[in-house]
């Protein structure tokens, strides 16, 4: 099992932001994917961001539509860590967020929770108006 840890979560007014954080630990690999996924209550955990790091470093970023604008994933961090910008918060945005990674060869888009194995505990955001 790869420990996964997020942090940098809280409680903000909309417009505000906010900065995760996802640190894995024990990965040894150049290549991964680590995405961004979260969960409002009563509703399926969705995808948010993701980074694709290949075998000589170069990154690639997507997207889900509805942060598209709002959040980044800062590229060129530290080989095991990886953040989420999130900018112009609004109440749609309350949930559990939780970092995902991934180790070629990817089975699945880069949306699907179902293609990741290694899962951190989530950490909270909440927006309020």
């Amino acid at each position: 099992q790869i420990p996964v840890m997020e942090s940098g979560g809280g409680s903000v007014q909309a417009g505000e932001s906010l900065r995760l954080a996802c640190e894995v630990s024990f990965w040894s690999y150049t290549r991964k994917r680590m995405g961004w996924f979260r969960q409002a209550p009563g509703k399926e955990r969705e995808a948010v961001a993701v980074i694709y790091t290949d075998s000589s470093s170069r990154e690639t970023t997507y997207y889900a539509d509805s942060v598209k604008g709002r959040f980044a994933i800062p590229q060129g961090t530290t080989k095991n860590t990886t953040y989420l910008q999130m900018n112009n918060l609004k109440p749609d945005d309350t949930a559990m967020y939780y970092c995902a990674v991934d180790d070629p060869p990817y089975t699945s888009a880069w949306y699907q929770p179902s293609g990741y194995p290694y899962w951190g505990q989530g950490t909270q955001v909440t927006v309020s108006s």
